[in-house]
């Protein structure tokens, strides 16, 4: 039976070794799958990094724009400090002309009411050259300085164009059809005006001329002698001749003596 026994050990030692060589490739493939999750957990691992590396590029974009928006946002403001800086003191200026132009409005006032008067006076006083119209003319400043709707540059400006206009009658000459009573008669005359110094008439038909007497505020009979050149004068003033030298009557100038007061 000593074969028997000598069959029974290796046959025993086969079945440990087997044993032994199961535990080992047991082992074996339990490292080999740990091996394997490591390398999917580093994975795994390797992904997020990536992820969170991008996200953090991403951010600090991001910040980098972020900052340069501000940077800018600084200047701007900045820049509009500046433009409220100007227009403060604009401001300030503006305030102070409005209260100035309100100091001058209560001092012109009077002095443009003034004036009013006085040309009022003095084209009563002057040559009664177009006097309702120009009469006419003042009445309308008078009225005018009354009204709300109306500024008071634009009311100056007014005024002063009177006074220019008034100014102008001096240096023109000038024809024009009127009424002037001739021996207790309204007729019908062209009137010649040269400048301030001289206005007279003469009908319609030529036959009667007359002059305006500065002296006795009236029109008096002027010499026959006369009717070309005002004839003359009349047609230059109505641009149907040429500019010449004409002839007209002046009145003799007048001393006057101012009383001292």
């Amino acid at each position: 039976m000593p074969f028997n026994s000598k069959a029974s050990s290796l046959l025993a030692g086969a079945f440990l070794t087997a044993g032994i060589l199961n535990v080992q490739a047991a082992d074996l493939d339990q490292a080999i799958n740990k091996g394997v999750d490591r390398v999917g957990n580093a994975q795994q691992a390797q992904i997020k990094i990536d992820d969170i590396d991008s996200q953090t590029r991403s951010a600090e974009r991001e910040y980098r724009g972020v900052i340069k928006e501000v940077e800018g946002l600084k200047v701007y403001i900045e820049q509009l400090n500046k433009q409220l800086a100007a227009q403060d003191k604009e401001l300030d200026q503006i305030e102070a002309s409005i209260r100035q132009v309100t100091l001058i409005e209560r001092q012109i006032t009077p002095l443009m009411l003034r004036m009013i008067d006085a040309i009022d006076q003095f084209v009563r006083a002057d040559v009664p050259f177009l006097q309702d119209k120009r009469i006419d003319r003042v009445e309308d400043l008078k009225d005018m300085m009354g009204r709300s709707d109306v500024t008071v540059a634009e009311k100056y400006r007014k005024v002063m164009q009177a006074y220019q206009t008034e100014i102008d009658y001096g240096r023109t000459i000038e024809s024009y059809r009127g009424e002037v009573e001739i021996d207790g008669e309204q007729r019908e005359v062209d009137f010649l005006r040269t400048g301030r110094i001289s206005l007279v008439y003469q009908t319609l038909d030529g036959q009667r001329l007359g002059v305006w007497n500065p002296q006795s505020k009236q029109f008096e009979e002027l010499d026959p002698s006369y009717k070309s050149k005002v004839m003359m004068g009349i047609r230059i003033a109505r641009e149907q001749a040429a500019p010449d030298l004409i002839k007209v009557p002046v009145a003799a100038p007048v001393a006057v003596i101012a009383e001292a007061k």
